[in-house]
């Protein structure tokens, strides 16, 4: 028998959870949520310092089993390793972190957008999307794009017991596709839907300028969620 909290699947059995930019809101947010939900995690950081403060924060926070290290360990120590960084320097760092993470799921949630007077916009992605991107540099590794569309606010406030949202995950091989939905599902009020191949995640990161708009707008944290499935 596993000994599993309730809230996470089998098939997370055994599996630490890495986040490289796990000092940002996202990645900060998404770490507090896994290790809420009883998912060892590896918070990572340009400054190992850095991800050693924001993990024992998060120990005091929400408990569980929480480390910090600069982003080449983390991604060492990942089984699953989440991409939270910037869109600026994303295809550096993950270049210097292929042989790291050959062999590893590595789920991308990187917006490309750009912001002017009139707000947010996608930004052009000559490989199409971020995980593409991610996909041709990690040539050794599985690529999964999920949590595009997550507020940080939401992740990151401890007053917020369900968040309210479905995270669309896109990839090229299920059993990748399904072991992330399993991971969005350890969050409470998140559904993991499989949202397609690949070659269609420039639609989910752009949608994150559309929904910074309906922010803006209705003073929200909006999400998004997917009828009749």
């Amino acid at each position: 028998m596993s000994n599993l909290p309730p809230s996470v699947p089998e098939s997370l059995a055994g599996k630490t959870i890495a986040v490289l930019g796990g000092t940002g809101p996202q990645g900060r947010g998404l770490a507090r949520r896994f290790a809420a939900a009883g998912l060892p995690v590896v918070i990572g950081s340009r400054s190992a310092e850095r991800a050693a403060d924001a993990a024992a924060a998060l120990v005091e926070a929400v408990g569980g089993r929480v480390t910090g290290a600069d982003n080449a360990a983390a991604a060492e120590a990942g089984d699953i390793v989440v991409v939270a960084v910037p869109w600026d320097g994303h295809g550096e760092l993950l270049e210097g972190l292929a042989p790291a993470l050959a062999g590893k799921v590595v789920v991308d949630c990187v917006n490309p957008l750009g912001f002017d007077k009139q707000g947010a916009y996608a930004l052009p992605v000559e490989d199409g999307s971020a995980a593409q991107q991610a996909q041709r540099i990690l040539a050794e590794s599985t690529v999964v794009g999920a949590f595009h569309n997550v507020s940080a606010v939401k992740l990151e406030d401890p007053e917020v017991a369900s968040v309210d949202t479905d995270v669309l995950v896109l990839g090229d091989v299920r059993e990748a596709t399904e072991l992330v939905q399993a991971l969005a599902s350890t969050i409470p009020g998140v559904r993991g839907v499989y949202g397609g191949r690949l070659r269609n995640a420039h639609q989910v990161e752009a949608l994150t300028a559309n929904l910074i708009s309906v922010n803006r707008r209705y003073k929200a944290h909006a999400g998004i969620r997917v009828t009749d499935i």
